[in-house]
């Protein structure tokens, strides 16, 4: 609802929604002690390194522009709307819009200049912030970017937006229009320091076009004032960007040496068995490879021994995604916590690695796995001082193994973990599970049986193995696969009993963690929490990780988060890897020295000479 304040300036107020994010804060803002600096970056816990830089570290200033930039995707879309309630949004909307602020790839959470050129806040009360929206700052039409824009966006992604988005942002408590360049955010606490950062996120839209077309299903995207504009839709086959020569964020910093493809193409597949095949014949030409059997085998077709294809396997310092098999707690059949270590004894990674992946894997044994927030070994003191007060909240089980060191179980590969399943069936018979002419039944009577829902084909041959071992305790255990809107309803609504969910983190976790693993979460349609975890110490340690006040905090509590999520046996942790494999026409080029935190392909370029030789290529 709009008020005015006394001075006239237009206010909008939010009643906050969705995740807990704040309701261990102090109520009371504490007075001011210290002047409002005004400052170009933020950091989060992070002293932003390259405020005085004239670019990033990870872009060539003097990258020529053109080329194409050609990748897949996977299934179709109907809306060039990502934040919606409804609807498959296209790929590489992204590219479309400004955003506030801009994130180093180098660093754990800070921000540069973009739309905003630079913040004022008060560094002893962090319940407001106000964004300095640069003058020059325009959308596609001509038309000036202001805080009345600002505004609109927000309000629309806290009333009609994807319920993780008004999660991730429900700490939002007023936004202020102060003037044409000068938008202010009011927080409800002012402990949530991670917020102020947060906000400059999220895409801005022109205002008349947010109130015409934020709900609108449509192949036609909102008004933005990004480097692409769309080119071209093909509908349910491809999507083309075309690079704005006019765009107005040229000379900013974080973007020099960026965006330099003429036009950005996604072509649609309905496998990647299929997109694959495209990618050899030249349909599209750079390709992320997430499968260790394709990097291992797929690569050896004529334009590979012509030296016209290139691979990379890109490190990096970011945790590896968490991807797992899902348990649905809202599920009576995964209630004890017995059942759920049971289900996870019964995954056979190492003959999973050594039969399909070619060794090429490591088993997730941490939700931040392979960075610094990884919980390792038993905990420190300061972990153990950290959880003493939350023991009480927690099963025995869970209690148990948040204590000690975490190790998943391990076979010798060769395809019967006998040891693994005679332990899953001593814990499903703790649980009262009990067996019946040689079948599996709750102790409410019913069978033991579960589904896993997938939507790619491509995954089944992974679960296959897994599904087998749940047989041989006794689990009437079934894959079905349906189409992606289908699958995407039913994730929405909370329909299935296992999936097999990618859960991405980066460096500076924070509010986004809520709507993953926070107790309101779970029954909030459309949010993330899809195992439905629901547990008062995990509440405590996610506000915990909000209100961090240094990087040293953030690091405690991420190992601690980590732990009980483990210990809780929530889902089924599978496989990944440190680096980012990737596969290209030999035209695309980037700096020596990539970023730390990502492949920062937004900084690569086209060899127009290398083209002309893929080219020519492919004529023939």
């Amino acid at each position: 609802m709009k008020r005015r304040n006394p001075k006239g300036t237009a206010v909008i107020g939010f009643k906050a929604i969705a995740a807990l994010l704040i309701t261990t804060a102090a109520s009371v803002i504490p007075t001011a002690m210290a002047d409002p600096v005004t400052v170009s970056a933020l950091g989060h816990n992070t002293k932003a390194a390259y405020t005085s830089a004239p670019y990033m570290p990870y872009a060539n200033p003097n990258a020529p522009k053109g080329g194409v930039l050609s990748q897949s995707a996977i299934g179709t879309f109907n809306s060039a709307n990502m934040w919606m309630t409804t609807g498959i949004a296209m790929r590489g909307t992204e590219y479309l819009y400004d955003t506030l602020m801009t994130g180093s790839l180098d660093e754990s959470f800070v921000m540069y200049p973009q739309l905003a050129e630079k913040v004022t806040y008060d560094p002893e009360d962090t319940s407001w912030i106000i964004y300095h929206i640069n003058p020059k700052a325009k959308f596609w039409d001509g038309s000036a970017v202001t805080a009345e824009d600002v505004e609109a966006t927000y309000d629309a992604y806290l009333n009609k937006g994807l319920m993780q988005v008004r999660s991730y942002l429900s700490a939002i408590e007023s936004i202020e229009v102060i003037d044409t360049h000068r938008v202010k955010f009011h927080f409800a606490s002012a402990d949530n320091k991670e917020i102020l950062l947060t906000v400059a996120q999220f895409p801005i839209f022109k205002k008349a076009s947010v109130e015409k077309e934020f709900e609108t299903l449509s192949l036609k995207p909102m008004m933005g004032s990004g480097p692409y504009q769309l080119d071209h839709v093909e509908q349910g086959r491809s999507v083309t960007y075309r690079r704005d020569p006019n765009y107005w964020g040229q000379q900013v910093m974080a973007n020099k040496g960026r965006f330099n493809f003429d036009y950005i193409k996604y072509v649609y597949y309905g496998s990647d068995e299929v997109a694959l095949e495209g990618f050899k014949v030249g349909q599209y030409h750079f390709r992320q490879e997430s499968s260790a059997r394709k990097w291992a085998t797929a690569y050896n077709f004529p334009a590979v021994k012509a030296g016209l294809i290139k691979k990379e396997s890109i490190s990096s310092h970011n945790p590896v995604m968490m991807q797992a098999l899902v348990m649905n707690l809202r599920k009576p059949l995964f209630a004890d916590i017995r059942v759920r270590q049971a289900l996870t004894d019964a995954f056979d990674f190492e003959l999973m690695n050594k039969t399909l992946f070619y060794d090429q894997y490591e088993r997730l044994e941490s939700y931040f796995h392979g960075s610094e927030l990884a919980a390792t070994g038993e905990p420190s003191e300061r972990e153990k001082q950290m959880m003493a007060p939350l023991l009480d909240q927690l099963d025995p089980v869970q209690k148990k193994y948040a204590l000690s060191e975490w190790q998943l179980p391990k076979s010798d590969g060769k395809g019967y973990p006998r040891e693994a399943l005679l332990q899953a069936r001593e814990k499903l018979l703790e649980a009262g599970f009990y067996y019946q002419n040689m079948k599996l039944y709750q102790p409410n009577g019913k069978p033991a049986k579960l589904e896993i829902l997938i939507a790619d084909d491509k995954i089944t041959r992974v679960l296959l193995p897994y599904v087998r071992n749940l047989k041989k305790l006794g689990f009437d255990a079934s894959i079905r696969q349906v189409d992606s809107p289908q699958y995407l309803e039913r994730l929405r609504r909370f329909d299935y009993d296992m999936i097999i969910g990618g859960f991405p983190q980066g460096l500076s976790p924070g509010a986004e963690q809520s709507y993953m693993w926070g107790s309101q979460a779970a029954d909030e349609v459309g949010n993330q929490n899809y195992s439905g975890i629901k547990n008062e110490a995990i509440d405590e340690v996610i506000n915990k990780l909000i209100l961090a006040e240094d990087r040293e905090q953030i690091v405690l509590y991420s190992k601690v988060l980590d732990r009980l999520l483990r210990a809780g046996f929530y889902m089924v942790p599978m496989y990944g890897t440190s680096n980012t494999r990737v596969v290209y026409w030999d035209k695309y080029r980037h700096v020596d020295k990539l970023p730390d935190n990502g492949v920062g392909l937004d900084y690569w370029w086209v060899d127009g000479e290398a083209e002309s030789k893929v080219n020519r290529y492919l004529k023939h």
